[in-house]
C-alpha cells in the first residue's frame, strides 16, 4: 500500500512511520546545532536516539572529541524528540519548550571521542498539565555509561509571552 493512501485511510501515523521521519522533521534544531542523528525507539514514556561525535564540529577539541558538558544538550534534544513524537503520534505538533536545568549532570569521562556513536536514552519521570516535565537521561557508548542526569524541562502554553517575560524581568 502506498504511503499517501495509508495516511488517507489512517491519519494518525504509526510508531514505525514516525521513526522513519528524518530528525529534522521531528526537532527544530538545524545546522551545527543539530546534534542528534536519529531516533531508534520511542514509547509513551521513553526514547532512545543516536548521535555521532563529529571531529570537525564547532565543539570539537584538538583531538576531535566532544566535551562531556555538551552531553546535556544531547539529552535535551532527545527529550525534544520524545515530546515531538508524542505530539505527532496524536496528529499534532509539539509546542516549543525550554531546558530548565538539572540538579546533577554526572559525566563519567571528560569527553566523548571523535567518531563515537553515542546512544542517548531518556525516560519521563514527570509530565504536568502546566507543561513541566522531568526526564532521567543516560548517554552510552557501547555498553559503557558516559553521562547521566535528571533534566527538567518546561513547555509554556504561550512561548512568546514566556520569552518576552523572561527578558523583561
Amino acid at each position: 500500500m502506498n504511503h499517501a493512501i495509508s495516511h488517507a485511510m489512517n491519519p494518525t501515523p504509526t510508531v514505525d512511520e514516525l521513526l522513519q521521519q528524518p530528525i529534522e522533521a521531528i526537532i527544530p534544531h538545524r545546522g551545527t546545532m543539530l546534534l542528534i542523528d536519529s531516533v531508534d525507539t520511542f514509547s509513551e514514556e521513553t526514547l532512545s536516539a543516536r548521535a555521532t561525535v563529529r571531529a570537525d564540529a564547532w565543539y570539537a577539541d584538538v583531538d576531535g572529541a566532544m566535551p562531556a558538558w555538551i552531553g546535556i544538550e544531547l539529552m535535551a534534544q532527545a527529550i525534544a524528540a520524545h515530546v515531538a513524537l508524542l505530539a505527532m503520534r496524536g496528529g499534532g505538533r509539539a509546542r516549543p519548550g525550554v531546558l530548565l536545568g538539572s540538579r546533577s549532570y554526572k559525566a563519567l569521562q571528560p569527553s566523548f571521542a571523535g567518531g563515537a556513536r553515542l546512544s542517548v536514552h531518556v525516560s519521563e519521570l514527570l509530565r504536568s498539565e502546566e507543561g513541566h516535565g522531568a526526564y532521567e537521561c543516560t548517554i552510552r557508548h557501547g555498553d559503557a555509561v558516559c553521562a547521566e542526569a535528571v533534566i527538567k524541562v518546561f513547555q509554556p502554553r504561550d512561548f512568546q509571552s514566556f520569552i518576552e517575560g523572561s527578558f523583561s524581568s
